[in-house]
């Protein structure tokens, strides 16, 4: 059997005393070139150690492969030699029939024990040799806790501030630089959006994302409109569940709101798009919808947010809400319907029939097959009907450049009532 013994930075001395014996008693130990000379010189062991480098794992697997039966050999690895480890090759090349291993604590372990925090809940990304794109695509999920393998040859940790900020999420999150980690030269800090990067930063280093409690500007200092997504509050279980601000703001557009007047907001996830409206035209009575448990709390949270209160937040089915309504909500100018599901057909027909005179209804789809169900309702009520599809990219750092990472399409169906005059 081959041991392999995952270690920190103090090996071979830090080791338990059982590892300590497996590497006296091996006949070969392969180590990480820095820990050769603690190795040579290693007063607990009687007799001179025969060590072999491990920073080229092919190379160690053939010299592995060429002891006699009856020789021992351990190789000492960083932390788990299973996560991101040597291990992997030495599976490959070896089998794992031949291989023991012993893990020792992942840097993800080292860096949550730093920060004190339980670590169950986190996710992580490894940015080794990766096109950044798939970390803006996970911080759209808004997890808890986000541990970020960064590439140093790459950018590193300032890769990670470029994705956090071209998705509007530095306010989101606190960004803290592990350095070093389990070494004598070992740094943790959190940096601030407007802190610059260490200039003395360490190669070695990795990136936690803990999402925090968001403290945004007072309302009056907000952007009229187009607020970044991470001003929002969302649903805790379905991050990331809302209406893009690229999106966000061509429906404002395509709403065409008038100064005064009612709006419904069907399906209104988080409210962004209603709430924003509001901020564009204060006099709107605005009416909030949203099916899932908890929406009207969320959107009411929103709300004082950003400054505004809307004439009703309502949860539960927009069908069943709608017959409910008090009279002066009843007649809307105009309507927008982000949900509705199966029966978002009926839906649209129930508010042709409610629509005031001259009013519009605006629907954002994601597939075909919804707009070719949706338009023929439209057209059999004579309304006007206007097709466009919007395609968003954001820039996303790549190597030592940018590139323009593709959110999802969107179709928008408009549909204007027909004029009576």
């Amino acid at each position: 059997m081959i041991d392999v013994i995952g270690t920190d930075a103090g090996a071979p001395g830090s080791l338990p005393p059982w590892a300590q014996l497996l590497v006296k008693q091996a006949d070969l130990v392969a180590a990480p070139k820095r820990l050769l000379p603690a190795l040579q010189h290693w007063s607990v062991c009687p007799v001179a150690l025969r060590c072999i480098a491990s920073d080229h794992p092919i190379a160690l697997s053939d010299e592995l492969l060429g002891l006699g039966s009856d020789q021992r050999a351990v190789v000492l690895a960083s932390g788990d030699p299973l996560w991101f480890g040597i291990g992997r090759i030495l599976i490959e090349r070896l089998g794992r029939e031949r291989l023991r291993f012993h893990p020792g604590p992942s840097s993800l372990q080292l860096a949550f024990a730093r920060l004190g925090r339980p670590w169950q809940d986190a996710q992580w990304i490894s940015l080794h040799g990766r096109d950044p794109a798939p970390l803006a695509q996970r911080l759209q999920q808004r997890p808890s806790a986000l541990a970020v393998l960064t590439d140093p040859s790459r950018g590193g940790v300032d890769e990670v501030r470029q994705s956090l900020r071209s998705s509007g999420l530095e306010s989101a999150y606190a960004l803290w630089l592990c350095e070093s980690l389990g070494h004598s030269s070992e740094r943790v800090q959190r940096l601030d959006p407007s802190e610059a990067t260490p200039s003395d930063l360490h190669p070695l280093h990795l990136v936690v994302l803990l999402s925090e409690a968001q403290e945004t500007q007072p309302p009056d200092q907000l952007p009229l409109f187009g607020l970044e997504d991470g001003v929002f509050l969302q649903h805790s279980d379905r991050p990331g569940l809302m209406t893009k601000r690229e999106v966000r703001i061509q429906l404002l557009a395509e709403l065409n709101l008038p100064a005064q007047g009612v709006l419904w907001d069907l399906g209104a996830g988080t409210g962004s798009v209603g709430l924003e409206a509001l901020r564009l035209r204060p006099q709107l009575q605005l009416l909030c919808i949203e099916q899932r448990s908890g929406g009207s709390t969320l959107i009411a949270a929103n709300a004082r947010r950003l400054g505004v209160q809307p004439a009703a937040i309502l949860e539960g089915d927009a069908m069943d809400e709608l017959s409910n309504l008090p009279a002066e909500l009843v007649a809307p100018d105009r309507v927008l319907i982000g949900g509705g599901g199966r029966k978002r057909r009926s839906l649209l027909k129930h508010v042709i029939q409610c629509m005031a005179p001259k009013g519009e209804v605006v629907i954002p789809l994601a597939t075909l097959e919804a707009f070719a169900e949706l338009r023929p309702v439209l057209e059999a009520a004579k309304y006007t009907v206007k097709l466009s599809q919007h395609q968003a990219w954001r820039g996303q750092p790549l190597a030592d450049g940018t590139r323009l990472a593709p959110m999802n399409p969107v179709l928008i169906l408009k549909g204007s009532a027909p004029r009576l005059d």
